[in-house]
């Protein structure tokens, strides 16, 4: 056991998730046959993380045992060194059952041997904006950008997709200049390009919902002999005027799909001038704590909706039991015994209770209250048959657990099938937009509305919004959270809404991805890179740009005297540069990345060298190695130069971002959580969704540089990293330490 576990941290592998892949007996010995078989080759010593970390996605991943061996030996002999090629070898194996592999054709789907540098990814968009230059020019900024990206990724099957955008953006700049203010102006799309804004898909009748007070010309709406005048009575009440709500249960924390019903509940009545409530279905006193009250109306007010009214089921408790009362004088409900256990499913014995005496389900429902009954002893079950054929839903039972809000008053609460309908009615909503699998309590909906005689909303479906590599149930959340794969509700890999939030998504991102996605009757299932690119969208025009530094090498410029400095403008957006700009120092010590200097010049290479001068961005210098300083190991630990003003200087093939009197910052940088697309699909991920962790998910840097610009920025704040990507100050950021 403990060879097995030193196998497995020898590859990379945290203590904790080398214990928790040997729970896991297929995968474990899958593991254990990769590395000995790589540590055959390479020995005890020579797996390094990169390799450890593919062997492991590959014997998780991998479905036919038997192409293990071939796998291993293809990233053991360093032919697979990608995730991008891993993914391409194991749909090679898939697709291919039969033996033997052909070894040609499996190299050239993978992409073997082949080795994209920067430098080739500048070739080739270089070549592809030669190409399109003329109507680039003549287009300017309006020039269908996509098209650069989609011809450049042709040509370069396996390079980062990202990289090559960076490289587009950069090369577009230097030919373009900064964006004029007929570039800002927006081009005019062709209808059908065009993705209607939030609004626009919920305002008027582009839903075809009906008109308030026009209940009853909805398809299956049940009409009674007072149907009509209890809709003048609620028209007399609301004026003719939309009102939704959105109710959810204050047990856990809002995920992505939860903005979805939130921008169509809230959206739906400012697009129509209604009104919306934020009711809290707070019946489970068991499970409901302050922090996620808070945390609910946090979220709907960060997307930028305000509620017309918070509101709590608990508000109704005494009319709800009133209700209840006359439910059973109607005869539609009765006091039942049968255990819970014995209602599970759809086939649940009738009830040898259903047909007792109303005079004897009162006195029973009034002894339920004054907690004269044990928990599970008694149940108010409402006499009716719901569209899934199930029998008697329970209206109440009994729970004495102290509630949030009225503490020891109450001992049973009503259940959602009873309660939801009833605060509908008592709010006078118009429209009840739940997700689709409310469809089946349509009728039970409409039937307690109506077996009570009160005012009767109209209930309307819509598709949930599910995104894949993700998990996004209580359950499912508390068991990352207690096995500390992640922190907290918030860890950004995850995607509850304050998880997006401290990752830096702006709640502007996640409407406008609303939107994209639509307010669609069919459940919709999506990839995160579709949020993802609408982050981007606003964040390019929002985030300041900013110098950083991951990995810093030391560079002193020995022609500049030691007590030099002045001070070098850098435009928040090189894009647009009157939206303004910082300054940030510039003396004879500053720091490059690493990766942005080779000793040993290759062909190709466009960056720093002992033979090849580099352009600093925005300082207006060119610099030349002059001397190379090692350690003891053999290590560059900093470069002597020389620097020369870019004016005089030959045109460098390359600038490169610096730092100089920088600030010392912890650096995450997040990747997946999961390594497949349906974690809790048993069919993809046998072994359950905790064994399918990404080893990878999260980077930190602990000693990342980043300019002065950032000092003072407050939490959530978000800036671009020139060459890096997009970042967001952490709530864990100090006086004394950014993150």
């Amino acid at each position: 056991m403990a060879d097995t576990l030193t196998l497995f941290t020898s590859i990379g592998l945290s203590e904790q998730k080398a214990k928790e892949t040997m729970k896991n007996e297929a995968l474990s010995s899958a593991l254990k046959e990769a590395v000995t078989q790589a540590q055959r080759v390479h020995g005890a010593s020579g797996v390094d993380k990169a390799m450890g970390t593919l062997l492991y996605n590959m014997a998780s991943r991998l479905k036919d045992a038997k192409r293990l061996a071939f796998l291993a030996d293809s990233i053991v002999q360093r032919k697979i060194c990608t995730e991008l090629q891993l993914a391409a070898a194991l749909d090679f194996v898939k697709s291919h059952p039969q033996d033997p592999i052909n070894q040609k054709e499996f190299e050239e789907a993978c992409g073997v041997g082949v080795v994209i540098t920067p430098e080739q990814i500048e070739d080739a968009v270089e070549s592809v904006i030669k190409k399109h230059k003329e109507q680039l020019l003549k287009e300017r900024y309006h020039f269908n950008m996509g098209l650069l990206m989609g011809e450049a990724r042709s040509a370069l099957k396996w390079a980062d997709g990202k990289v090559i955008k960076n490289e587009v953006d950069m090369q577009v700049l230097h030919l373009l200049g900064p964006k004029t203010e007929a570039d800002l102006e927006k081009k005019p799309k062709a209808k059908k390009e065009e993705v209607k804004s939030l609004m626009e898909q919920l305002r008027g009748e582009a839903l075809k919902f009906h008109k308030p007070g026009e209940n009853f010309k909805t398809e299956g709406y049940v009409v009674t002999p007072n149907t009509m005048s209890l809709l003048k009575k609620h028209l007399d009440l609301t004026g003719g005027q939309i009102r939704t709500r959105f109710p959810p249960e204050p047990n856990g924390i809002l995920h992505i799909g939860h903005a979805k019903a939130i921008n169509f509940n809230f959206g739906y009545a400012k697009a129509n001038n209604g009104i919306c409530f934020l009711r809290y279905d707070d019946t489970n006193p068991e499970k409901e704590e302050e922090k996620y009250f808070t945390a609910i109306k946090d979220m709907v007010e960060w997307l930028g909706y305000k509620p017309y009214a918070v509101t709590h089921a608990s508000d109704n408790f005494q009319q709800l039991y009133d209700l209840a009362v006359d439910l059973i004088r109607r005869g539609h409900a009765y006091v039942c015994h049968q255990r819970g256990e014995e209602l599970k499913g759809h086939n649940a014995p009738p009830s040898p209770w259903r047909d007792r005496p109303i005079e004897e389900s009162l006195v029973l429902f009034e002894r339920m209250k004054k907690g004269l009954f044990a928990e599970g002893e008694a149940t108010l079950r409402m006499k009716m048959v719901m569209e899934d054929g199930k029998m008697d839903p329970v209206a109440y039972r009994i729970k004495y657990t102290p509630h949030h809000r009225t503490g020891d008053e109450w001992c049973i609460y009503p259940t959602y099938d009873y309660t939801h309908c009833l605060c509908d009615s008592i709010e006078n909503i118009t429209h009840s937009l739940c997700t689709k699998e409310f469809q089946a309590r349509r009728s039970s909906y409409y039937w307690l509305c109506n077996a009570l005689d009160v005012y009767c909303p109209v209930q309307w479906e819509y598709g949930r919004l599910n995104l894949t590599y993700t998990v996004v149930s209580k359950r499912k959340i508390i068991k990352l959270v207690e096995t500390g794969v992640v922190r907290d509700w918030d860890d950004p890999r995850l995607f509850t809404l304050t998880a997006l939030r401290r990752r830096g998504f702006p709640p502007e991102a996640i409407n406008n991805f609303c939107a994209r996605v639509g307010v669609t009757v069919s459940q919709t299932t999506t990839e995160p890179h579709l949020l993802e690119s609408c982050v981007r969208d606003v964040l390019n025009d929002t985030a300041p740009r900013a110098m950083a530094v991951l990995e810093p090498l030391k560079v002193t410029i020995t022609n500049l005297p030691e007590d030099s400095q002045s001070d070098v403008r850098v435009p928040d957006f090189p894009a647009n540069e009157a939206k303004g700009s910082h300054m940030v120092p510039f003396t004879c010590t500053i720091f490059i990345e690493q990766s942005d200097f080779r000793e040993v010049m290759e062909k190709g290479y466009k960056r720093l060298t002992p033979e090849q001068p580099v352009g600093l961005r925005h300082a207006g210098y060119v610099i030349s190695v002059q001397k190379v300083i090692k350690d003891a190991q053999g290590n560059v630990v900093e470069l002597e130069v020389n620097c020369c003003r870019s004016e005089t200087a030959e045109k460098p093939k390359a600038f490169i971002h610096w730092v100089s009197k920088p600030l010392t910052c912890e650096v995450r940088l997040y990747e997946r959580l999961f390594l497949h697309k349906h974690p809790e699909d048993p069919s993809e991920v046998p072994n359950g969704f905790l064994s399918d962790i990404n080893p990878n998910s999260l980077q930190v840097i602990s000693s990342a540089l980043v300019d002065t610009s950032v000092k003072g920025a407050k939490v959530f704040d978000k800036f671009q990293f020139e060459r890096v990507g997009y970042f967001s100050l952490d709530p864990d950021s100090t006086a004394d330490k950014v993150q």
